[in-house]
């Protein structure tokens, strides 16, 4: 169905099949990114723009506020998961049908069906986002074309089974290495061991209690974890080389910097020789305080829940925009084979944010 045309008609629930029936593994986005700029040139009250795989379309209605609706275009690898199929119970099975062509869904119908908003609405559809952070497609967009998001609040579309997620945790993973001398093992006194040396480190982590600060109403729960641990030239080697692989877990209302010092402040008497930075991406506060925020909670219900994964929430924080997660899919049912959604949790997402829009 990949040079099927989008139908902007079909209720949330039946996009959300015709979306997964586009194949669109990362990096192979270019025909659904072509399907969904035709799909929102067709709608007058928009205005559109496209860089790269990433298509961003606005309204123009001269509204005090201006709120951003924004999901990620690409899934993870197919599992012999594609076409969809649905079910009589109304479970749709298929990769991306969480994660979060549900969400995407609900972005197009609510652009298509909502043209006079009571507030001005920017559509982001971006590519790259389950790879590496320096290929997703909102950061370059970011980078490029930071006008485009431009607005006052914004609401990510990632799988949240039905719940407003506030904000987001960083997450950072760092590298720490000891050293050793080489020697034959049958003569071990001769050489230093770089494994046993590792060992203050594990102690270190073993012993760590993690904090639960609470920001806006909101708990998290931070966490510092060994994730990988690598070492080791041969069964008759003492190794001169250890790497304990560490991710950090942490609230926002630490920066990057911070953290970083925090994990430096933790191992600092540990026999470490060497501490990389493998990966970082900092943290999103909630937001929950913006009068945006609360007209949105009010409208879809529920209780306000932490997140504690990272998500793209963060990279709208960084650009000044109180965001929060909120999407139809399960988010422990993404990225499996047997991926699926409850096709009732799209079409009450998509009913609520028109409520909210149009209230």
């Amino acid at each position: 169905m990949a040079d099927t045309p989008l139908d902007l008609t079909l209720d949330a629930a039946r996009l959300t099949a015709q979306l997964v029936d586009f194949p669109s593994e990362s990096g192979t986005e270019k025909p659904l990114a072509d399907a969904i700029e035709t799909a929102l040139r067709n709608l007058p009250h928009l205005t559109v723009d496209r860089h790269g795989n990433n298509v961003v379309a606005r309204t123009r209605l001269g509204h005090a506020e201006r709120v951003i609706l924004a999901g990620h275009i690409d899934t993870v690898p197919i599992a012999d998961n594609v076409p969809s199929r649905l079910d009589a119970d109304g479970t749709l099975w298929g990769c991306g049908t969480c994660d979060m062509k549900a969400g995407v869904a609900v972005q197009l119908r609510i652009a298509a069906t909502v043209p006079a908003p009571n507030r001005d609405l920017t559509f982001v559809f971006y590519d790259n986002e389950e790879v590496s952070a320096d290929l997703n497609g909102l950061g370059h967009v970011a980078d490029a074309h930071p006008e485009w998001l431009e607005g006052d609040f914004a609401v990510l579309l990632e799988p949240s089974d039905g719940q407003v997620e506030g904000g987001c945790q960083g997450t950072l993973r760092v590298l720490l290495k000891t050293t050793g001398e080489r020697a034959h093992s049958a003569r071990g006194w001769m050489g230093s061991n770089a494994i046993h040396a590792a060992a203050p480190i594990l102690a270190r982590l073993a012993a760590y209690e993690p904090r639960h600060p609470v920001i806006d109403g909101l708990e998290y729960r931070e966490g510092l974890n060994a994730v990988g641990i690598s070492g080791g030239v041969a069964g008759n080697v003492i190794p001169d080389e250890c790497v304990v692989t560490v991710n950090f877990r942490y609230a926002p209302d630490r920066t990057e910097e911070e953290a970083l010092a925090h994990v430096r402040e933790v191992f600092a008497d540990c026999g470490v020789t060497d501490l990389v930075v493998d990966d970082h991406s900092g943290a999103a506060l909630p937001g929950l305080s913006h009068p945006a925020a609360a007209a949105f909670i009010e409208a879809v219900g529920g209780t306000p829940q932490p997140k504690y994964g990272w998500t793209d929430v963060a990279r709208f924080s960084s650009l000044g925009v109180p965001a929060v997660n909120y999407g139809p899919g399960n988010p422990h049912l993404a990225h499996r084979r047997d991926e699926r959604v409850d096709t009732a949790k799209i079409l009450a997402g998509e009913e609520r944010l028109r409520s909210w829009l149009t209230a």
